[in-house]
């Protein structure tokens, strides 16, 4: 009987977005639902809770040092307890494939850089060059060289506002509304709090929206009050306090979403909502397989990494402003 996991351990919500397209395809090649094993940050039960591709989802956190080996006998324990055929390795971490042959999998396949080859069963793998490519091109390359065709390499998310509504309804509001995506994981990519409030009056006076969701993780908080201060307008509504479940409510009840270049990002895009991504110092090219709509400075220059806030000074606001209502 054939039986599919699919494992991915990098722990970014962005990065595990970008792969559902690579997932989805593994899914239908095999005409079969498959399970899913990633880190509990992603957060993946929450995105995924509407997605008929994926069973079952399992958290396992790969951890490095002393507990390398733990992970390896956790990972084993799922293997042996649903007997699976098949395994998709969608990077380049060993522990998963020591523990997959370790557990009788008959075909355990994935990239095949460095070490992580000697334990994959297919014949076919990635090169050292392949890893400098991003991670949906990676995945692209990877099935292909595996004959599993891709039929939509843009992400995709199918939410239902209703599985989201219940614990979310201090965020109901009538009218429109918007969100602003005001923080990052990484510092550096995130445009300054004075560039949001001015934004938001230029919006405001077109009558483009009633509220703005701000939207920021627990830790950013300071961003969405830096914001609020800053106005002195009741029009902004603070997420930072909400779990993800939230921010999906959030952003999909949301007319656009404008945001730094990070996971509340690629969720809205993935989402279908329209998502305009300020980016001044990441590689612009990468959005190429997403509906994300890029805005950049002027001068920019694509496929340059600048690790300094000032470089998303250079985002002037009317700039931005008059990006957004074209594409609207």
């Amino acid at each position: 009987m054939i039986k599919i996991c699919v494992v991915y351990t990098h722990h970014k919500l962005g990065d595990l977005i970008w792969q559902l397209p690579y997932i989805k395809a593994i899914s239908l090649h095999h005409n079969l639902p498959l399970d899913l094993i990633v880190r509990e940050k992603t957060q993946a039960k929450k995105i995924m809770i509407n997605e008929n591709y994926v069973k079952k989802i399992f958290y396992n956190n790969f951890r490095k040092g002393l507990f390398y080996w733990v992970d390896v006998w956790k990972l084993f324990k799922i293997f042996k307890k649903n007997k699976y055929s098949h395994l998709y390795l969608l990077d380049k971490v060993n522990k998963t494939a020591i523990a997959a042959k370790l557990a009788g999998i008959r075909k355990i396949i994935g990239p095949g850089i460095g070490k992580q080859k000697k334990w994959l069963t297919n014949k076919f793998f990635l090169t050292n060059e392949d890893w400098k490519k991003s991670y949906s091109e990676q995945s692209q390359k990877f099935l292909k060289i595996n004959s599993i065709p891709i039929k939509n390499k843009l992400p995709v998310l199918n939410i239902k506002i209703k599985s989201f509504e219940k614990n979310n309804k201090d965020l109901i509001r009538k009218g429109k509304k918007i969100s602003f995506g005001v923080d990052s994981f990484e510092d550096f990519k995130i445009w300054q709090e004075e560039n949001f409030v001015k934004l938001a009056n230029l919006f405001f006076k077109k009558k483009l929206f009633d509220y703005v969701y701000l939207i920021c993780g627990p830790d950013k908080s300071y961003l969405a009050k830096n914001i609020i201060n800053l106005s002195n307008k009741n029009y902004f509504i603070d997420c930072s306090n909400k779990d993800l479940s939230g921010v999906i409510y959030a952003i999909k009840n949301s007319e656009f979403f404008v945001g730094n270049n990070s996971g509340p990002l690629n969720l809205s895009a993935a989402m279908n909502i329209k998502s305009f991504g300020l980016i001044a110092n990441d590689p612009v090219s990468e959005l190429k397989y997403s509906k994300i709509i890029p805005i950049n400075p002027d001068n920019y220059i694509d496929n340059t990494w600048i690790r300094d806030r000032n470089a998303m000074k250079r985002l002037n606001v009317n700039q931005v402003y008059n990006s957004i209502l074209k594409n609207l």
